[in-house]
């Protein structure tokens, strides 16, 4: 089952891409008490997360906090070190960097994609919500293959 605007998000352990190193954070505890703009890619690196999906968020994480986000996170499902590395090159330090290493929170969230014929394994679809407080505000789920409603701009077009 995929989750819905109103559901609460899953409770899962995260590792957040830390400036000394991997930090363990528990998804209800990193989105208690703040307005947090999340957005998921299918893997750090790959052309259209690298060249338009994460950018688009660091170009315009200003006007998002201006509408009211306390905070912007990325996640993807791999490991700390690559999200940490693709942070440091492409992001900055307004985008938090949330490692789904296991795919807990794509699993949880019923939003998983088979990404095999690209030798990706199973990732996290692309995507993108608005969490208020750990509940789902809005949500925003990329047909396969398209890359619109999932950009920041779409994001604070909707705010």
């Amino acid at each position: 089952m995929t989750i819905a605007v109103g559901d609460k998000l899953p409770d899962v352990k995260l590792v957040k891409a830390g400036e000394n190193g991997p930090e363990q954070v528990q998804s209800a505890d990193y989105f208690k008490g703040k307005r947090v703009a999340l957005f998921s890619v299918p893997g750090a690196f790959t052309p259209t997360c690298s060249a338009k999906h994460l950018p688009g968020y660091v170009e315009h994480a200003a006007d998002l906090k201006a509408k009211g986000i306390d905070e912007i996170a990325c996640t993807a499902v791999n490991d700390p070190f690559v999200m940490g590395a693709w942070g440091k090159s492409a992001g900055s330090a307004d985008v938090t960097m949330l490692a789904d290493g296991n795919g807990d929170l794509a699993e949880a969230l019923g939003l998983t994609m088979d990404g095999s014929g690209f030798g990706l394994g199973k990732r996290g679809q692309r995507f993108s919500m608005v969490v208020n407080d750990g509940v789902v505000e809005q949500l925003h789920v990329e047909a396969p293959g398209e890359f619109k409603v999932s950009a920041a701009d779409y994001m604070i077009d909707q705010l």
